[in-house]
């Protein structure tokens, strides 16, 4: 197993190679602003750093959302066609299952990514790996009780969820914890056949989880003016 994993649908830009029983390689940049421009040279870097190259790759998983609508389509876009070009198998992952898996937490807590509009993407979690719900997009203040708080979402709005809930846990979501999670369900049997079902409860087909319209709107027509 060669997992190759990355995720954009947050500021960091992030990739990792995953050999089924560790992490070969990882490399992260914050940077909202160039998604496009540095996801394949990241690639590239893990693949170097791993010394590994990208035909031995079994596998692509990319961060599935939820975020914003250009960032989180330069990672599945991506994924959907190395994973044709070598021939091999594309998977999604929610974003947030990727930071819940990376934050160290033992009990129940709510992972919150920034969805801009002085909204948050979230997810409630019962321990790093199983999800009790969501993704959801709200407001801060409007997050479900005290349970602490993960992800840049929650330090963004520590004032108003009250600052004692956020973790010291990642802001953002980090290649490496994202191809372990997925690494650990790829392992189980007949794991297309369930993805393909829909009934997988981590791994998805590369598809974009939208929780609203995009931000860019095409234009109406304009109205007539009666004379």
């Amino acid at each position: 197993m060669l997992v190759l994993a990355f995720d954009t649908a947050t500021p960091a830009v992030t990739a990792a190679l995953h050999d089924g029983e560790r992490v070969l390689a990882e490399s992260t940049t914050v940077d909202a602003r160039r998604h496009g421009e540095l996801l394949v040279p990241t690639i590239e870097t893990v693949l170097r750093e791993a010394g590994v190259a990208l035909g031995d790759v079994t596998a692509v998983v990319a961060g599935s959302g939820p975020g914003p609508y250009t960032g989180l389509r330069v990672g599945l876009v991506t994924a959907q066609a190395l994973a044709t070009s070598l021939g091999v198998p594309a998977y999604g992952v929610c974003t947030l299952d990727a930071l819940a898996y990376g934050s160290g937490l033992a009990g129940p807590f709510l992972v919150a990514t920034d969805a801009r509009r002085k909204e948050v993407f979230w997810g409630h979690y019962e321990d790093p790996r199983v999800r009790l719900s969501g993704p959801s997009v709200d407001r801060p203040q409007d997050l479900p009780g005290e349970l602490p708080l993960v992800g840049a979402g929650a330090r963004m709005y520590a004032e108003i969820v009250g600052p004692s809930r956020v973790t010291g846990a990642p802001e953002y979501p980090f290649a490496g914890a994202l191809a372990a999670l997925a690494a650990e369900q790829l392992g189980e049997p007949d794991v297309r056949e369930v993805v393909e079902s829909g009934t997988h409860p981590v791994l998805s087909l590369p598809r974009p989880i939208y929780l609203r319209r995009p931000d860019a709107q095409v234009p109406s027509a304009p109205k007539k003016v009666s004379a």
